[in-house]
Order: C-alpha cells, then structure tokens, then sequence
C-alpha cells in the first residue's frame, strides 16, 4: 500500500514543484510570519496544489502542512507537507529550496518524498523498499570517520544569539572536513540519505521539516536520532541523522561541547 501511496506523492511532488519553478521566475510577493519568517505566494500555491491532491485522493487522511490549509480529520494516517522549504533562499532565487512531503501512520512514519524542482531532483522512499534518488537507489556514504566527514547544519531566523548551535558549529567545523548550511533541513537530510554529507543536526525543527528526510535517511541505512543519541520524535528539540558510522563520534562531540558550555555557565 505504501508503494501506491508513494507514486501518488510522486506526482503530487512534482506538480507542486513546477509551481515553484514558475514562481522562482516572478518577483516575490514576500509577507512575514511573525517578525522573522518569511512567507511568499510561492509557499500558499504550492501547498494548495499538496493539499487539494492529498485530500483528493485520501479524502479520510489528517493533512497538516506549514501554512496550515490543511486538515484533521482525527485519521491514524497523517501527512506532513512542507510547501517550500527554504522559503529565504526561493525568494532570493537562491536554488537550495523543495517540496516535502511524508506519511506517517501513528508514530511510524512510511514515506517521504523531496523534490528539488530548479534541479529536477527526486528522493523518494518507502519503509522497507529502500530509498532513491531520480529512480535509482542510493545508499549513505561509507566514510568512517569524523574528520573525513562533511557536515551540515541549519540556524534559525529568530533568536540567534540565544541559540546553542553556533557552539557544536565550531566544534564541528573543527573536527570534520566541513560544514555546510544551505537553509533547507529537508535537502539536508535528501542529501545524507545519497552521501553528499556524512551528517546533519539542528535544532528546533517542525514535525514537516523532517518527516520526509528521516524516511530517506533511514532506509538508505543511515541513523537518525537525537543530540544526545536517543531516540527521537517528530517536533522534538533536537535531531542528528548520519551515515551511521560516524554517529557514535557526533553524539561524543555533543556531550563534550555541552559539558562546556555548561561549565562556562
């Protein structure tokens, strides 16, 4: 059933996506979600376009998308629908941005799709059926170690100063081949899945931001969990995806980065 419910949000990805590569086109009509968060007519056209689909075709399904158009319908199947994430770097025709897309049913997760549509890129996975990338299957890196790696992260648009990341930055820039932040958590985790990064961790993420690139990490044998190395939660505080084998020296670097900040408290 899955693997139907995939192709469908296939289609729906891809439809939604080359709204997006119309938009791109035309100057932004740009508002803000509080003081901070950007919002243009890119995000409310893509998610209409998701949403309508969805509620097309799983009429019964519980549909909870960012700009929140969608709808609870009190289902055990839940979609979780990021229109456009990387909504900065779309309005700045910056091409870091996708659609995202997963289904979850309860606490377990089934699918994920994320599309990049300036670069017609398409990950999409299904629980148990491996991952791909563009139709082919991909697979997370095998680098071993840390100071191999490179790295990604993301920092939020509001409460910068207060915000712990720039500690584990430094560190991690330190201790691996690099870091990256290119403003989308959802690619961030597409590429982990296909061994563009060895690793990816932020805080603060949205149960949409992630849902679809856990999906992908995961059963293209990566693993995803918290800061701390436990098991994580969509909405929780932290989350950190790897290829596996470098997870064990991200989750020491955390702990020793966060005995020192709170030393120095």
């Amino acid at each position: 059933m899955s693997n139907e419910f995939l192709e469908i949000a296939v289609d729906i990805a891809r439809e939604a996506g080359q709204v997006l590569r119309d938009e791109v086109e035309r100057p932004p009509q740009i508002a803000y979600k509080g003081d901070f968060d950007l919002v243009t007519q890119a995000d409310r056209r893509s998610e209409q376009v998701v949403v309508s689909r969805l509620q097309k075709h799983f009429p019964g399904h519980t549909v909870a998308a960012e700009e929140g158009s969608g709808k609870n319908t009190g289902s055990e199947y839940v979609w979780h629908v990021d229109p456009l994430d990387g909504t900065t770097n779309f309005a700045l025709a910056y091409p870091c941005f996708c659609v995202s897309m997963a289904l979850a049913r309860g606490n377990e997760l089934l699918l994920g799709v994320v599309y990049n549509p300036i670069y017609q890129e398409l990950f999409a996975a299904a629980r148990g059926a491996g991952a791909t990338f563009n139709g082919k299957r991909i697979s997370c890196s095998k680098v071993g170690a840390l100071k191999n790696s490179l790295l990604c992260t993301g920092f939020p648009n509001h409460n910068r100063e207060n915000n712990p990341n720039f500690h584990y930055y430094w560190d991690f820039t330190l201790r691996s081949h690099g870091v990256r932040r290119d403003g989308s958590a959802a690619l961030d985790l597409a590429f982990v899945a296909m061994g563009r990064f060895e690793g990816f961790w932020e805080f603060g993420l949205n149960p949409w931001d992630v849902a679809a690139g856990i999906v992908l990490v995961e059963e293209a044998g990566g693993k995803i969990t918290d800061m701390q190395g436990k098991p994580y939660a969509l909405g929780g505080p932290s989350i950190l995806a790897s290829n596996g084998l470098i997870h064990d020296e991200m989750v020491q670097v955390v702990a020793e980065v966060s005995s020192h900040t709170l030393t120095q408290k």
